[in-house]
């Protein structure tokens, strides 16, 4: 079993910050422009390290990358859009929008690969379908949500439209510009971009669950419902990682194709959620909606790497033993 990810626990860290000493007063509209600038950061740098050309260079593998897309996409919006019948008696609607949220998001990158190459699967599949998927993300995701979901304005609104536009296409897009130039730099300094990376995360769930705290939405969630809400997460990831290792079988893929398909298939991005629904959201809301996705990513990195591990030592004829032994 994997370890509580120290990430995670920085976090709830800054979740329990915000509940005892939320931004108040002036500190408000300070804390709204530094997560503005720190969530067109985190995109602008996105748009700098996602190579369009792994993505196009999976074209002959679009059958698996199709498949991957499917349960991305189609699949995990699917059965989110099915957990509705589970409002309002087993969980708030401001859950289910969490749990609708996370159904939305693209694959991780880091994670999907890392577990990919412990299962020994197809490696290089797992970078383009992942890259794939974020690239993808960016623009699919807002307008799932736009579509299916309550934004800022109570729908897809102009301003709604404005706001992906300047805080998560635009930097991006400038990132993508710049990659020839900045690629260097970005990979020599990785280490410090990447507590840059997670500083304005933690920022951005500063900001979100400050809102929160203010505007009194904790007091409507009891440890009931928590403990509802992680039932729900694993049910959601257990029913992807069925269908993401039986289907691509049925479907002739080989063992490695499979693993690739299971692991970038089933992820949900953390890193580009959270910032995300801080454009996306209502801000005295956001602290409940990505509640569910916070949760989700521990499970799965959880459960995941157990699986993993259990189908590297698992002899290539019988791998169905990692999910059912």
């Amino acid at each position: 079993m994997r370890r509580i990810d120290p990430y995670i626990v920085a976090i709830l860290g800054t979740v329990a910050l915000a509940s005892v000493l939320p931004a108040r007063g002036v500190w408000v509209p300070v804390f709204g422009d530094a997560t503005t600038v720190a969530i067109g950061l985190l995109f602008f740098l996105y748009g700098i390290r996602l190579s369009p050309q792994d993505a196009l260079a999976g074209i002959k593998h679009w059958r698996l990358h199709g498949t991957v897309f499917a349960a991305t996409f189609v699949l995990f919006p699917l059965l989110g859009l099915g957990l509705r019948f589970l409002v309002p008696g087993v969980i708030s609607p401001e859950l289910y929008l969490g749990l609708l949220y996370v159904c939305f998001l693209p694959s991780t990158v880091q994670s999907s690969i890392a577990f990919t190459s412990i299962a020994r699967g197809n490696v290089s599949a797992a970078i383009c379908a992942a890259s794939f998927s974020n690239l993808v993300g960016i623009v699919l995701t807002p307008l799932l949500v736009g579509a299916l979901l309550t934004t800022r304005g109570g729908g897809f609104s102009a301003q709604a439209l404005l706001d992906i536009t300047l805080q998560l296409l635009l930097p991006f897009v400038l990132g993508q510009l710049a990659r020839r130039w900045l690629t260097g730099f970005v990979t020599r300094h990785k280490a410090v971009l990447g507590l840059v990376d997670r500083g304005s995360v933690l920022l951005v769930v500063y900001t979100a669950f400050s809102e929160g705290v203010v505007a009194g939405i904790w007091g409507r969630l009891s440890l009931t419902s928590l403990l509802v809400l992680v039932g729900v997460n694993v049910a959601l990831l257990g029913l992807v990682l069925a269908f993401t290792w039986y289907v691509p079988k049925w479907l002739g893929f080989s063992r490695e194709d499979r693993i690739t398909i299971m692991f970038a298939g089933s992820k949900k991005s953390l890193a580009s959620g959270l910032p995300m629904a801080g454009v996306l959201f209502p801000a005295a809301s956001v602290g409940l909606i990505v509640l569910p996705l916070m949760l989700f990513h521990q499970i799965q990195l959880m459960v995941c790497a157990w699986l993993a591990q259990r189908f590297a030592r698992t002899p290539a004829p019988s791998p169905e033993a990692a999910l059912v032994g």
